[in-house]
């Protein structure tokens, strides 16, 4: 009796000692596991972070545009049909810039759910630097040009050059740099099965980057 009941013993502590080294083992495992996937998470934020930041330069596209006016200008008297007039033929040489700041692009991280959430993309900033010439200048003692008249001259151009700027190409070339840097964030998170996502908007491909960014 003696010998059977010290056996069953034994065999039992071999058993509680197996079901430990399964639990620790399984323990083991989740801990391991668990850190696996932390650091996976942490290695794409880092990773989109680091994109988001080659991202973030000045994206310009330059142009030249040509303006020429003729500037009038007539001081009325009270005498009938005399006036003191001044004038000029203006030759105006712009260049012009459309850019993109992207270090202004804003966003948010949710490593949870892995979206990656454009916040802010910065409108475009447009740059006009004028060189006025003037040409077959006419003025009377009474009507002289002044300050005042360089600044309308200055205004009216510049109203002009935006026109011919919305007209021209430049913009749309600026626009399509900026897609495609923006394109390089949608690689990063569809790589890394991520969600890009823009003013509660999904961005699956560059056509939803197009219609839901620029658009």
């Amino acid at each position: 009796m003696l010998i059977p009941l010290v056996q069953a013993i034994g065999r039992s502590g071999k058993l509680i000692y197996l079901l430990i080294f399964l639990i620790v083992g399984f323990l083991a495992y989740q801990f391991f596991t668990k850190k696996a996937n932390t650091t996976t998470i942490e290695y794409d934020t880092n990773l989109i972070q680091v994109q988001i930041k080659n991202v973030g330069k000045l994206v310009v596209t330059e142009g030249h545009f040509a303006e020429v006016l003729t500037y009038k200008d007539k001081k009325e008297t009270y005498i009938p049909g005399l006036s003191f007039d001044k004038k000029a033929l203006v030759v105006i040489n712009a260049d012009v810039t459309v850019g993109f700041d992207l270090s202004k692009v804003t966003y948010d991280i949710d490593a949870k759910n892995k979206v990656l959430t454009i916040t802010n993309i910065p409108k475009e900033e447009i740059k006009i630097s004028p060189d006025f010439k003037y040409y077959d200048t006419e003025s009377s003692t009474f009507n002289e040009f002044t300050g005042d008249d360089y600044n309308k001259i200055n205004k009216i151009a510049r109203a002009n050059l935006l026109k011919k700027i919305e007209k021209s190409t430049l913009k749309t070339n600026a626009q399509n740099r900026l897609l495609s840097e923006l394109s390089k964030m949608l690689i990063v998170t569809n790589s890394l099965g991520w969600t890009l996502s823009y003013k509660g908007n999904v961005v699956k491909n560059d056509k939803d980057l197009e219609l839901k960014i620029i658009n």
